[in-house]
Formats: C-alpha cells, sequence, structure tokens
C-alpha cells in the first residue's frame, strides 16, 4: 500500500494504519529533526509529535498530495512551534557533543571524528534555513522538486538557496579547519 493511500485511510478514520505510516517515516524524520535539532532526547520528542500532529490534523492531508511532503512539513511546523514556544530559553551556541557519535579511538577514527565534528559546528554556524535545506537535500536525500513543495517555493530558488549554503558550510568548514 503507498503512503498516499495509507494517509488517505487515516483520514477515513482508521487511525491503525499511522503505525505503517510511524514505521517508514520514524527515522527519517528523526534524523532531519536530530540535525535541525542538534539533539537527540528533543528530536525524539519533536518526532512523537510530528505524528500526533498527523492524527490531529488528518483532516488537513490533500487527496492526491505527495505524503512525504506533507509529513515534512508537518515536521517543519513542529520544529518552528517548538522554537517559537521555548525561544528565549535557548542560546546560539549548539552543543556539537549531542550529535556526534563516540568514535573508537584509533588515527583512523580521529581524524574522520575531527572531520564530523568541524562540518557539524561548522553547519551548526548556517542559518536555519540554509541548514533546513541542506539537511533535507544532501541528508534526507529529498529531490529539489520536494523541498520546493515543503517550502512553498519554485525549484529554481531553492537550487540557487542550496548552492549559497553549500558555498557558505565549505567557508565556515575551511575557517574552523585553520584553528
Amino acid at each position: 500500500m503507498t503512503d498516499e493511500l495509507l494517509m488517505e485511510a487515516v483520514k477515513n478514520g482508521d487511525l491503525q494504519q499511522v503505525s505503517a505510516l510511524f514505521e517508514r517515516y520514524n527515522k527519517r524524520i528523526f534524523n532531519f529533526l536530530a540535525r535541525m535539532t542538534m539533539d537527540r532526547a528533543l528530536a525524539e520528542d519533536l518526532t512523537q509529535n510530528v505524528f500526533l500532529r498527523i492524527i490531529k490534523y488528518r483532516n488537513s492531508y490533500k487527496e492526491g498530495a505527495r505524503f512525504q511532503s506533507w509529513i515534512y512539513q508537518v515536521a517543519r511546523n513542529v520544529f518552528s512551534d517548538h522554537y517559537q514556544v521555548h525561544k528565549n530559553k535557548f542560546s546560539d551556541f549548539v552543543d556539537i557533543e549531542k550529535v556526534s557519535d563516540h568514535l573508537q579511538d584509533s588515527e583512523e577514527n580521529e581524524t574522520i571524528h575531527e572531520q564530523e565534528k568541524l562540518l557539524q559546528k561548522s553547519m551548526s554556524l548556517l542559518s536555519e534555513e540554509q541548514r533546513e535545506l541542506l539537511i533535507l537535500t544532501r541528508f534526507q536525500h529529498m529531490k529539489y522538486e520536494e523541498v520546493a513543495v515543503i517550502m512553498d517555493t519554485t525549484v529554481a530558488n531553492i537550487k540557487v538557496k542550496v548552492h549559497r549554503a553549500i558555498l557558505k558550510l565549505r567557508e565556515h568548514y575551511f575557517e574552523l579547519e585553520k584553528i
């Protein structure tokens, strides 16, 4: 059964089908939110909120719409709502250690670990929009067309913004590497 058919069933009251959608999407949504928040525990909570919202706002799903685009829009809204409510509690500092996996101690792993930390720190220096674009296109492997639907803009605009975000990421990375 396709994602769209499952969501149609949910919309029509068959809430059991949410479990199939959860199985298909929970890891992807968690990864998206973990990269956006840079906090695993918070990402877990927000992922649960995404699926609760799917149930609560199931009637807002439009028949024929691509489910993946819709669920990522819900995830963006959950992320945005969380930070709007808690914006006074957060500083601009992001704890990179919370997101990076602990690698075994070896020279090769240490080099990879340092590069990973530099990349994560570079990502944290990007604007929220730039970080989100790179996460969706590079880490979530979404097509520009899908991202354009999610962000309610044109594909050409997404391409330009992704290109600029990559340049900015590269700039931050090489600046941090010099330190």
